[in-house]
């Protein structure tokens, strides 16, 4: 197994305007092209706010299973709330995987939108701060997934400002996943199996513990490393489908630790970029050429969220 340290870019350099954002856009969209995986510093999350959430997190499943259970909400689809352990299962996979999460999703601003698109986020009376926290995570997240987004445009050459209307009320989630600690001989080594994400980007704070790990293109497994203080942001599907395979939605998973360490949970918080329902994910006209015709079907982002769902197990047909 090797040791991967992915390309580092950073941020502030994008928001400083002239040569530099010009470089930061040049090295995101390369790193997006050959890797589909990337380290980001100065990426504006408070480092504050992502310890508190982390301490709310933990404190909810912490709780007993009775009391987790009660913020289920199955007709929801996993996509607000909580997803008991070995709910969620990996396309093309029978296996679940080795985890319980809970998910919130946009705080709709200006609009009057379908609950059946955006259903109610949902408190927990036992953390009364996880709301709140998560909110304010939620928003600041989603202001660097738009700059992030920003630069991915430009380097498309479909104006820096592509993205905007199509996130704003977007269908994004902050999800927090809890890895239980390993109690008796698993029969996989891996926690969650190898998937390829379903949104546009995904940003993540450093996990609690190592254990992700990325698919190269001479097919090998490489730890993903970042340096202390970065997000992770990879490409996800959507971004994959739009830009006829410019942009690589890399095969990624996150796999058991040494025996060692089975008695410790994991912890992960990732942030899943997605759009509007109604955005098209047809791919690009400038994506398009002799040499790389046309990949896939026309179709909506609603319509794609709602298949890929359907195959994790998370929503019936």
């Amino acid at each position: 197994m090797s040791l991967n340290t992915i390309p580092v870019v950073d941020l502030s350099e994008f928001l400083t305007g002239g040569e530099k954002k010009q470089k930061f856009v040049f090295e995101l969209g390369k790193a997006f092209e050959d890797v589909g995986f990337v380290s980001v510093k100065n990426h504006g999350v408070p480092a504050e706010l992502i310890d508190e959430y982390y301490d709310a997190v933990k404190k909810f499943f912490a709780l007993p299973r009775e009391t987790k259970n009660n913020y289920e909400k199955v007709e929801l689809a996993g996509q607000r709330g909580y997803t008991s352990f070995g709910k969620e299962t990996a396309k093309g996979y029978d296996a679940p995987d080795l985890k319980e999460f809970w998910q919130m999703g946009q705080i709709v601003e200006g609009e009057v939108l379908p609950k059946s698109d955006y259903p109610d986020n949902i408190a927990v009376d036992e953390v009364p701060e996880f709301f709140e926290l998560g909110e304010k995570l939620f928003k600041s997240f989603e202001a660097s997934s738009r700059e992030l987004l920003r630069a991915i445009a430009i380097h498309l050459g479909i104006g820096e400002f592509y993205f905007d209307k199509h996130i704003h009320n977007g269908n994004s989630i902050l999800r927090a996943i809890h890895y239980p600690p390993i109690t008796s001989e698993p029969k996989s080594a891996v926690r969650a199996e190898q998937h390829e994400d379903i949104n546009l980007i995904t940003l993540l704070v450093g996990a609690s513990a190592e254990g992700l790990q990325l698919l190269n293109r001479q097919n090998e497994w490489l730890d993903i490393t970042a340096p202390e203080g970065c997000l992770v942001v990879n490409v996800g599907d959507m971004l994959q489908r739009l830009t006829n395979n410019q942009l690589k939605s890399t095969t990624h998973r996150v796999v058991n630790p040494p025996r060692e360490k089975w008695h410790t949970s994991r912890f992960s918080i990732p942030f899943f970029t997605h759009p509007r329902s109604e955005m098209r994910l047809d791919c690009l006209a400038s994506c398009v050429t002799e040499k790389h015709p046309i990949a896939y079907a026309p179709i909506s982002a609603g319509e794609y969220l709602n298949e890929r769902l359907i195959e994790i197990g998370l929503k019936k047909k």
